[in-house]
Parts: C-alpha cells; sequence; structure tokens
C-alpha cells in the first residue's frame, strides 16, 4: 500500500515537502499528501490502468520506473510526493481552481518539478517531484 508518510521520502525531499506544505498553508491552502513512496507492484497496477486494465491511464511510469519507487539503502525514499489542495476539508479535483496554480508556484519557488506546469512533458497537477540534478 502506498505511503503517505513524509519519512518514506528522500532525506532531500523531507524538508522541501514540509516547507511546502508550511508556505502552502500560510498561503491559505491546506494540502492533503495522498502519496509519498509507492511499492513497485502497486505501480505495475497504475501503469496498466487505461492500458491492459479498464480505466483511465493515471501514471505514466511502469513499476520502477516512477520517483515514487525509490529506495535508499533498501528502505523507502521517494523522491515524488502527489497532493490535493483541500477547501472545507474535501479534497478538490476541478483542475481550474486556483488552489493548483499557489501550489504549482510554491512547488517551483522551492526548485520542485511541477509536472502541472504549462510545459510538463506530462501534465500531473498533483504530482511534486525533486530535479535530477545529475
Amino acid at each position: 500500500m502506498a505511503s503517505r508518510a513524509i519519512s518514506d521520502l528522500h532525506p532531500q525531499l523531507q524538508p522541501l515537502a514540509e516547507t511546502f506544505i508550511r508556505r502552502c498553508r500560510d498561503a491559505g491552502v491546506e494540502v492533503l499528501i495522498t502519496c509519498t513512496w509507492r511499492p513497485a507492484a502497486e505501480q505495475g497496477l497504475l501503469y496498466a490502468q487505461g492500458r491492459s486494465a479498464p480505466g483511465i491511464k493515471l501514471t505514466h511510469a511502469r513499476a520502477g520506473q516512477s520517483a515514487h519507487n525509490a529506495m535508499l539503502y533498501g528502505s523507502p525514499a521517494a523522491k515524488a510526493f502527489d497532493v490535493l489542495p483541500l477547501v472545507a476539508g474535501k479534497p478538490v479535483w476541478d483542475l481550474g481552481h486556483p488552489h493548483w496554480q499557489v501550489m504549482g508556484r510554491i512547488g517551483m519557488e522551492l526548485d520542485l518539478d511541477w509536472h502541472g506546469h504549462p510545459r510538463a512533458s506530462h501534465r500531473e497537477f498533483p504530482h511534486f517531484e525533486l530535479k535530477d540534478k545529475t
């Protein structure tokens, strides 16, 4: 089962995720982390959806290719987290809601890759990821 724990993020991403949440809250946006680390088997099921299984496509990454599947010394160390904005305690799925842009701006100010950015290779508004600095 996927994790929502900040402690399951890569050590470099943990303080950025905490700062992201605090800065969103300061900007009037409550966020819900929906996924940090995800096991490869679950990633494989998500990848199959909309391809060999019914439903809409949810991910472009196969098992082991997702930043959510990253490990460090045998422990979860996801290099990405997914979030949703909350309004009155309810998740907001409407991508036109202004909270998405507030979260995107904050994530990019923290030097995270935001997959909701108009120039993202594939648009995935909830997804924020450590930039690959190799």
